[in-house]
């Protein structure tokens, strides 16, 4: 539950001038527009505060022009939001808590210094604790469904201690005990009127940013066709229930290969499954990504006599 600031370095471009020599102008760039008014899981951002609207542009102009960051992200989107969506809705969680997936992770899976993984890292103790299986051969962190209806447990117990969705969110980058410790320091009962940690007192304004930039993305200036976005995938659910030797046989079954097998199925964390407690896994089996095997596989030989004449 930790997301990793990013900064942006200046980009030089060089250019050709009139007499044909080489010169290095600056690249164009333009201040970031932003929204009139703007919400977050229908509580109200204060934007009449400068402080408020500084921090707000901050992250715009951030992630506006992280561009490739940003395209992957809006591309991933097309994936993965299918299937963080419906589980939020499930679960009485407001839409607006996908975004905070694209800030902790953008969407793939990695690990911070701390040891957070998954979409969205959780840290190993926190994952446990809301009955997330994480071991040598399991990591359920990496599990995007189970990992997700995890989350909503967690934002859940915090809207119950807070009845404020924003406070809910950030107590996900900073957790609750330490952000009750603030509030009660502060004496106020609002993020927006907290100071905090760079990294949460950054968090909102993110995952703000990138809910205006993901909503309205020609405004910002990406140019994004349906075809540009990564194809949402189907699947065939296989229930397995035994030890599983080894998953680049398992794959084969299926006619997909090891890495597609990995590839949909991340929290498999070793290629064998002793399962000595007999439980049920459920492991995508994606359609349409059939593989054709190399010959040399399908029949191993021993290599050709090198020495023989030619």
């Amino acid at each position: 539950m930790f997301g990793a600031l990013t900064l942006i370095q200046p980009i030089l471009a060089e250019k050709e001038n009139a007499t044909g020599d080489i010169s290095s102008d600056p690249i164009p760039v333009y201040p970031v527009k932003l929204p009139a008014a703007l919400d977050f899981a229908g509580e109200k951002v204060p934007l009449q505060n400068f402080d408020i609207k500084e921090s707000l542009d901050r992250e715009m102009i951030v992630n506006v022009y992280y561009q490739s960051q940003t395209l992957l992200s809006i591309k991933r989107a097309n994936r993965y939001f299918p299937v963080i969506e419906p589980i939020l809705k499930a679960n009485g969680i407001p839409d607006d808590f996908k975004y905070l997936a694209v800030i902790e992770s953008a969407l793939t899976h990695p690990t911070s210094p701390a040891g957070a993984k998954g979409i969205w890292q959780f840290i190993e103790g926190t994952a446990k604790e809301y009955k997330l299986e994480v071991n040598k051969e399991v990591d359920e962190r990496y599990n995007v469904e189970r990992s997700t209806r995890a989350a909503c447990d967690f934002l859940k117990e915090s809207y119950e201690i807070y009845h404020n969705w924003t406070l809910a969110a950030a107590s996900f980058n900073i957790g609750r005990k330490r952000l009750s410790q603030e509030l009660d320091r502060q004496k106020v009962n609002s993020y927006y009127d907290l100071t905090l940690n760079e990294e949460t007192g950054r968090y909102l304004f993110r995952v703000l940013s990138i809910k205006s930039i993901m909503q309205n993305p020609t405004q910002y200036g990406y140019h994004i066709s349906k075809d540009d976005l990564y194809p949402s995938v189907s699947f065939t659910e296989v229930i397995v229930d035994t030890p599983v030797t080894h998953f680049a046989d398992f794959a084969r079954k299926f006619s997909i290969n090891y890495k597609v097998l990995k590839l949909f199925n991340p929290w498999l964390r070793e290629n064998y499954l002793s399962n000595k407690e007999k439980k049920s896994y459920i492991i995508l089996i994606p359609k349409d990504c059939r593989r054709e095997y190399n010959y040399y596989i399908d029949n191993i030989s021993a290599p050709a006599d090198s020495s023989s004449n030619e």
